[in-house]
């Protein structure tokens, strides 16, 4: 097991890293728009999905992945009213290769995040 730790994305807040590697797969925590200096990310889903993806590429990239090599991604929305305007972002890392996906509205998420979405991908 490889434990994954980038400046390029935020700290764990918590007693978890940002992700692991284990047998050929990558397996990322939850991220929220929070930047690599662990500010949030205040605004619109839109403008949170877009931290979370670049804390998401950055993740990826310490592992040995990309976006174009996450298998899955789970996503939790804090109100599915705002599913059409996030999944416009979505649709904007993911256009050719598309993972499967679920998504899911939750009661809350850390730092009273409007998104947090986390992935698991292939590394080779």
């Amino acid at each position: 097991m490889r434990t994954i730790d980038t400046k390029k994305a935020p700290a764990a807040i918590g007693p978890y890293c940002q992700g692991i590697v284990i047998n050929g797969l990558f397996y990322s925590s939850g991220q929220i728009p929070l930047t690599p200096e662990g500010d949030m990310v205040t605004g619109t889903v839109e403008e949170q999905t877009h931290q979370v993806f670049s804390n998401l590429k950055a993740v990826l990239e310490e592992a040995g992945a990309s976006l174009e090599s996450v298998i899955k991604a789970t996503v939790f929305l804090k109100d599915m009213n705002s599913f059409a305007a996030f999944n416009d972002v979505y649709g904007q890392y993911f256009s050719e290769h598309k993972p499967a996906r679920s998504c899911v509205e939750v009661a809350r998420l850390p730092k009273d995040a409007l998104v947090e979405i986390e992935v698991i991908a292939s590394v080779s």
